[in-house]
């Protein structure tokens, strides 16, 4: 028994060789005051919290009063640790507590600036109703992806009813007036967003104005005959837009205006724009020509941008004609959009704020896309067009037999063009043929039934001798008996001259879907296709022009559709990717 009460008297707080410090060691003494009862359990009787409290070592026989002993021990210091460690765990509570409450106050503040913003950017935009009045045009059929093409007018307006656009140029003696359209162009992205296309019509050009309504003062404006750039002066760019729906065919899904001052902001936004002319320029009034745009320019290439940028979309003199005018603007935008992805705009947030900023102030658009977001989405839906898909050109004209200062529209080569369009066929070869993109079926007409073909009054008219071909003789009492034998028995053939280089059959714009109705009745009769139906509200009653594409049968011979590419000859074609293109300058305009 001595031996055993000696063993168990030596054994030491600290001692080297006491096995029940090595194994609280080894198990940690700091991570669990349960490990120190355990540690003792099977060692000797005496154990270190012992020697160092005073309490006498007990024997070995109760393990238990030894356990007890260990915990006794050890929960002084332990609630002192412990009380260490939750001193710690608090203050890295509140540390984390006070991290997140700071970020939680950027995140809202963050977001409050960006909403701010977002409705500063949306009172920038000015807006206006999509259409000045309706042209019966309905929008295309999806394909087999369910999209449908995508067509923006893009308005450039004179108006100089501002000090900031009086400023920037032009005849002080139009202040006050309403603005012209003096620029217009028509965007038309493919359905499947690979190609697109954009087409001009010189501001001079005469064609048909429908009846208008301006949507700020409810003012009407009969239909008539007049220079296009005059069609915003008549209801604002939703006339302005009415009336290529009525020209082309083609629906058109928004607008797009900015005037002179617009024009610079943009510029500036961007940063400048490349151009180029082959000789020295100077579009300055001349002892012939009065005004002149004052656009002066060594040969060779410019980054232009401001002033010089309005300059040189407004030079007309210099470049020969209004034709030169559009070929000059074609030439500036596909540069613009050249510049715009090599400065990664359409995904560097930077840019994209700049040129917000720039773009909410300068343009109009139709209510439909009148929010940041909107544009947005558009902007996004345009990004992804290749440049060398991009194809320009403006419509042929011939001079205007009322007036050599005005033009009228070539009509062979407009139809074409206006075709390709409605029938989003690309205006380069480099999609393959349309008949490549699958087309879903096409809707059946949901409209009232056509009425009995016997009560329907309908006129033919002869129309075979335009597109410079002679007039077939007798050509609309021929296709008017043909109707009359298949059950229209109202039809008349009239004396009228007319002058078409395709066949349409016109309805009354009054008489709505039924009129449709009847007049797709008639078609498929002789075999014409729902293209060639149009309202107008220029006939009172169904009337069928024999245009010079059916120049014999009774029935309308099927038609090639357009092929990619394949614009008319000698039209003007401007490529996205070209950044070799330059501009001749009219010899009276060159200086040295």
């Amino acid at each position: 028994m001595g031996h055993s009460s000696v063993r168990g008297e030596g054994t030491q707080e600290g001692a080297p060789d006491s096995p029940a410090v090595r194994d609280a060691r080894e198990l940690g003494w700091d991570d669990s005051l349960d490990a120190v009862g355990t540690a003792g359990d099977g060692g000797p009787a005496g154990t270190e919290e012992g020697a160092a409290t005073g309490v006498p070592a007990q024997r070995s026989g109760s393990r238990a009063e030894a356990r007890a002993a260990a915990r006794a021990a050890g929960a002084g210091g332990g609630r002192r640790r412990g009380s260490t460690r939750r001193r710690a765990r608090s203050g890295k509570r509140k540390v984390f507590r006070w991290v997140a409450s700071v970020l939680s106050l950027l995140i809202l503040a963050t977001a409050l600036a960006g909403y701010l913003y977002i409705e500063h950017l949306n009172g920038n935009i000015r807006s206006g109703g999509r259409s000045g009045g309706d042209s019966g045009v309905r929008k295309a059929e999806p394909n087999a992806a369910g999209n449908t093409p995508l067509n923006i007018l893009l308005i450039g307006a004179d108006g100089r009813n501002s000090k900031e656009n009086l400023a920037l140029g032009g005849a002080k003696d139009t202040v006050g007036d309403k603005p012209r359209g003096d620029v217009q162009m028509l965007l038309h992205v493919s359905a499947d967003r690979k190609s697109a296309a954009v087409v001009s019509i010189p501001r001079d050009t005469r064609v048909d104005i429908p009846k208008c309504q301006d949507p700020k003062t409810n003012e009407t404006f009969p239909a008539t005959n007049r220079i296009i750039t005059e069609s915003l002066q008549r209801g604002g760019p939703g006339c302005t837009l009415t009336t290529w729906e009525t020209l082309t065919g083609v629906y058109i899904d928004y607008w797009m205006m900015v005037d002179f001052a617009g024009v610079v902001k943009m510029a500036d936004a961007v940063g400048g724009v490349k151009v180029c002319v082959k000789q020295n320029v100077w579009d300055r009034p001349t002892a012939q020509v009065k005004g002149g745009s004052g656009l002066k320019l060594t040969k060779g290439d410019h980054y232009i941008k401001g002033e010089d940028a309005l300059k040189w979309l407004r030079t007309r003199h210099a470049f020969y004609n209004d034709q030169g005018r559009a070929k000059a603007q074609h030439m500036y935008m596909n540069s613009m959009l050249r510049q715009l992805k090599q400065q990664n705009a359409f995904t560097d947030t930077g840019r994209i704020m700049d040129l917000a900023e720039a773009g909410t102030k300068a343009l109009q658009v139709s209510e439909e896309i009148a929010s940041v977001q909107k544009l947005f989405d558009l902007a996004m839906e345009l990004k992804d067009v290749p440049t060398e898909r991009i194809t320009m050109t403006t419509v042929m004209t011939d001079e205007d037999p009322q007036n050599s200062a005005h033009l009228v529209l070539n009509k062979s080569a407009a139809d074409k063009v206006w075709r390709m369009l409605r029938e989003d066929v690309a205006f380069d070869d480099k999609g393959g043929p349309p008949t490549a993109q699958a087309k879903k079926p096409a809707a059946k007409e949901s409209g009232p039934p056509a009425a009995a073909p016997g009560t329907l009054a309908l006129t033919v008219l002869n129309g075979t001798g335009g597109g410079g071909e002679f007039a077939v003789k007798g050509r609309a009492k021929g296709i008017a008996e043909v109707l009359v034998g298949k059950g229209f028995t109202r039809t008349n053939s009239s004396q009228a001259a007319a002058q078409a280089t395709e066949t349409v059959l016109a309805y009354p714009k009054s008489a709505g879907a039924q009129g449709k109705a009847d007049a797709l009745s008639v078609a498929k009769a002789v075999g014409l296709p729902a293209g060639a139906v149009r309202p107008s509200a220029e006939v009172t009653e169904l009337t069928l022009t024999v245009g010079a594409d059916w120049r014999e049968g009774d029935t309308f011979p099927k038609q090639q559709a357009p092929k990619a590419g394949e614009l008319p000859e000698g039209s003007e074609v401007s490529n996205g990717a070209d950044d070799k293109d330059c501009m001749d300058v009219y010899k009276p305009y060159r200086w040295s």
